[in-house]
């Protein structure tokens, strides 16, 4: 099966993210764990743990994943990575609450109900990093280069498998 380059770009760039997002599981699970110990309560425990995961996880996606070099639209970005992110992250949060909040059932367990809610917010956090905060110049320069006439040799250019 053959597939296109930019097609296999946004897979890895998909990959890289979810790699990241893991990072991000960790940290927020361990704080998680911590905030409970300390008898903070699974609601106030995730609250801290979540926000100070997203730091963690911008940093990450915005050097490793989207490649942005420098501070130029560091602020724009992290604004929009937060509002992008914390409304992935409320999402998050409000199912970790909700299904915490159902006692006696196996989806209450806080471990349990972490990846539920993560991988919810796992998809609106990728369409939001990706479209919103580091995608803007990166669809300015495709649309730049799409208005250039590119060679006929790489106009087919496809990757195939094996």
């Amino acid at each position: 099966m053959a597939i296109s380059e930019t097609t296999a770009h946004e897979a890895r760039l998909a990959m890289k993210f979810a790699a990241v997002g893991l990072v991000g599981f960790v940290v927020d699970a361990i704080l998680l764990k911590i905030g409970l110990a300390m008898r903070l309560g699974p609601a106030w425990a995730r609250l801290i743990s979540l926000s100070l995961a997203m730091q963690v996880t911008f940093a990450i996606n915005r050097k490793h994943v989207f490649r942005c070099r420098g501070s130029e639209g560091l602020p724009r970005q992290w604004c929009a990575y937060m509002a992008t992110n914390g409304f992935g992250n409320f999402c998050n949060y409000w199912i970790f609450v909700t299904l915490s909040s159902l006692h006696g059932q196996l989806v209450a367990e806080p471990l349990i109900a972490l990846p539920i809610s993560a991988f919810t917010a796992y998809l609106i956090n990728y369409t939001g990093a990706r479209l919103l905060v580091f995608g803007r110049e990166r669809l300015q320069q495709r649309r730049s280069a799409r208005a250039l006439p590119r060679p006929a040799a790489q106009e087919g250019k496809l990757l195939t498998d094996g």
